[in-house]
């Protein structure tokens, strides 16, 4: 008597015959978090290295600050989108010369303040950056950054990676507890040399110095006069943009590339 051949379907079904990378219950499983974490840095990197994205300012600020809300609300809003639009001008992201932009908007890629400088680099005509974040609320990426420069992340640390790795400068509009956290990450850096020197401007003076005594760190010795040193103000866009300028941000004077002659 000859045995029927068994079928194979159970093994075809099985997920250990998934391929490894279209198995999403292998991939999201707790021993692949090292992989996930990899492949959050190679995607946008990919993606910055195709559009020559060499060098970023950082643009930091509240999500709750709305173009037409309450009290210095719209004046910030405001201030932050006008930023947006000087650096983009003079500081190389409409500039593509050797396939590379300098000085390219950054932001979180959410609401209020980061839309505000998005849509700055969006007004006249540069590409910016949106490092956006999965919460468990829902948030979604605003309208201004560029499409193919809007990035999602579930890390928090490899967002804050890819913010502080091509960072010229940073700037700071008034926020809460994620802006402090973001703020501080990079005078960590700063303060231990862990990152390249760059100018930190902190936009509204009184805002910034009834939230953080900077003066009583120094007075109590819990920071050095150079630390202190590292934070700088500004009143208005202009005003953060002279302040970069003089700091030390790197401006590239190379023309922008000519229009092609058809």
């Amino acid at each position: 008597m000859v045995d029927s051949k068994p079928s194979n379907a159970a093994s075809l079904n099985s997920p250990s015959y998934r391929l490894a990378a279209m198995d999403q219950d292998f991939l999201l499983g707790d021993s692949m978090r090292g992989v996930r974490f990899m492949l959050e840095y190679a995607k946008a990197e990919e993606s910055l290295r195709t559009w020559g994205v060499r060098s970023t300012i950082v643009v930091f600020g509240s999500a709750r600050v709305h173009e037409n809300g309450p009290g210095k609300h719209p004046f910030w809003y405001a201030q932050a989108r006008a930023f947006g639009a000087i650096a983009s001008e003079r500081g190389g992201a409409l500039t593509v010369t050797s396939g590379t932009r300098d000085n390219v908007i950054a932001t979180g890629g959410g609401p209020g303040i980061m839309e505000a400088a998005n849509r700055g680099a969006f007004d006249v005509g540069a590409p910016s950056i949106g490092f956006n974040i999965t919460l468990p609320h829902e948030q979604e990426p605003n309208a201004y950054s560029t499409p193919d420069l809007t990035f999602r992340f579930h890390y928090f640390a490899m967002r804050k990676m890819h913010l502080a790795m091509r960072a010229n400068a940073l700037v700071v509009f008034p926020g809460g507890f994620g802006t402090l956290d973001e703020l501080f990450e990079i005078l960590t850096l700063r303060q231990t040399g862990k990152a390249p020197p760059l100018p930190i401007v902190l936009f509204d003076r009184a805002y910034w110095q009834s939230v953080i005594k900077f003066d009583a760190l120094l007075e109590h010795g819990m920071v050095s006069e150079h630390d202190r040193g590292l934070v700088n103000f500004a009143e208005t866009a202009e005003d953060v943009w002279v302040s970069l300028v003089e700091n030390g941000l790197v401006v590239q004077t190379l023309e922008r590339d000519a229009e092609p002659d058809f």
